[in-house]
């Protein structure tokens, strides 16, 4: 099995501990440090909806508690036909904590996916050098 299989199906597994009572959307995610560490995430759900938090965020926000800063590949699966997209919050954050030029493969719930930078997810980012 590949690495990026690997991280594929870790982002599927974390979807599977989602907490979402409202939307029942499962969402995962699988942040690979440069030392090839994984950090999974998935979206866990507040009924005060603001205070919800994506995988995609509950990943980066994981890794960067523990102290990793450097980041090589973002997975995020979805229970979605096409590949998922994330959300402009999410976005932001990776501009934030992410190159722009990291690939994230973003994937669907037949394992079809889409890969793109962080700069194409986001162009012009708000960041501290814009």
């Amino acid at each position: 099995m590949s690495a990026k299989e690997e991280w594929i199906d870790a982002a599927i597994t974390a979807s599977q501990k989602a907490y979402i009572p409202y939307s029942q959307f499962p969402v995962g995610a699988c942040l690979v440090a440069e030392d090839g560490t994984l950090y999974t995430g998935c979206n866990i759900e507040n009924a005060s909806f603001g205070l919800t938090n994506c995988a995609e965020r509950t990943a980066i926000f994981k890794a960067v508690s523990e102290g990793e800063k450097k980041f090589q590949h973002l997975v995020v699966y979805g229970q979605t036909k096409a590949p998922i997209s994330p959300c402009g919050a999410c976005r932001q954050v990776m501009a934030e904590f992410c190159d722009a030029d990291m690939p994230v493969t973003l994937i669907g719930n037949d394992r079809s996916r889409k890969e793109m930078t962080i700069r194409e997810l986001l162009p012009y980012s708000f960041t501290e050098l814009h």
